[in-house]
């Protein structure tokens, strides 16, 4: 059973999935933003945080899968699925084998597409300094992640990205991106989802092509997208407006076909 936490007593669950080199903290920026009316469900995906290593290679469908017990373990039939990141692509795998199980499903600066070539040969080329210079690794990668225009107001917030990264076991991180070179396009999965789909994307976000995103994401009435002036951190960076988002999308009942 991967490790996780519950918080509060709302009539909504939001399952929280953190990002690569993450764990369950990261969202306590966003949790006093949030709706009373959502109980919290924040989830360690396998390897990180404190859950274990569950296979040398963690695909998104096999983190999925261990998503789903801890739903069923904790009796929870249908929930608001909101993934940053490789959350994301867990969600995108949640949402594709199980989706009468989903009320809606949020991509937190994330992204439907996979990898292209290009960046599968960038994670390829870093199994090894992840196995063996982690730390460096880490220290390299976090701060890039952030909107390079606000670095200096953000600094402390970057410092508490590198802490948890670094806290994070290094054959846990490998494992996972070993997973994500061999995730699959999802497109499909928001095409045909008849959950609410909702996409928050950064503006300077430099791991997701968020222009590229947006612009194919399906022309459907259930799909809303918002792109913020940060980067690949809206949990830091904009932890009050992502939440206000969230509440405001997730909360309110809006009939499937919209008349404009």
């Amino acid at each position: 059973m991967l490790n996780f936490e519950r918080k509060g007593n709302g009539k909504e669950t939001l399952v929280l999935l953190h990002g690569f080199m993450e764990n369950l903290s990261i969202w306590s920026d966003m949790e006093s933003h949030l709706s009373k009316d959502f109980s919290l469900l924040k989830i360690d995906l396998p390897g990180h945080g404190q859950s274990e290593i569950l296979a040398e290679v963690h695909t998104m469908e096999l983190m999925a899968e261990e998503v789903k017990k801890v739903l069923d373990h904790q009796h929870v039939e249908k929930v608001h699925l909101l993934g940053h990141s490789m959350g994301g692509y867990t969600s995108l795998a949640f949402a594709e084998k199980y989706p009468g199980s989903l009320k809606s499903l949020t991509l937190f600066f994330s992204t439907y597409f996979a990898d292209d070539e290009e960046k599968k040969q960038q994670r390829i080329k870093s199994y090894r300094i992840i196995k063996d210079a982690f730390a460096h690794y880490a220290r390299a990668g976090v701060p890039n992640l952030f909107n390079p225009n606000e670095r200096d107001i953000l600094e402390g917030k970057i410092e508490i990205a590198l802490e948890t990264a670094l806290s994070t076991n290094n054959m846990g991180a490998l494992a996972c991106v070993k997973g994500m070179v061999e995730r699959t396009d999802k497109k499909h999965v928001l095409e045909n989802l008849e959950a609410k789909i909702l996409v928050l994307a950064g503006k300077h976000d430099n791991a997701v092509k968020t222009d590229m995103m947006i612009k194919h994401l399906p022309d459907r009435t259930n799909i809303k997208s918002y792109i913020l002036d940060c980067g690949h951190n809206g949990h830091w960076e904009k932890p009050g407006i992502c939440a206000e988002i969230i509440n405001t999308e997730l909360l309110h009942n809006l009939p499937k076909k919209l008349v404009l």
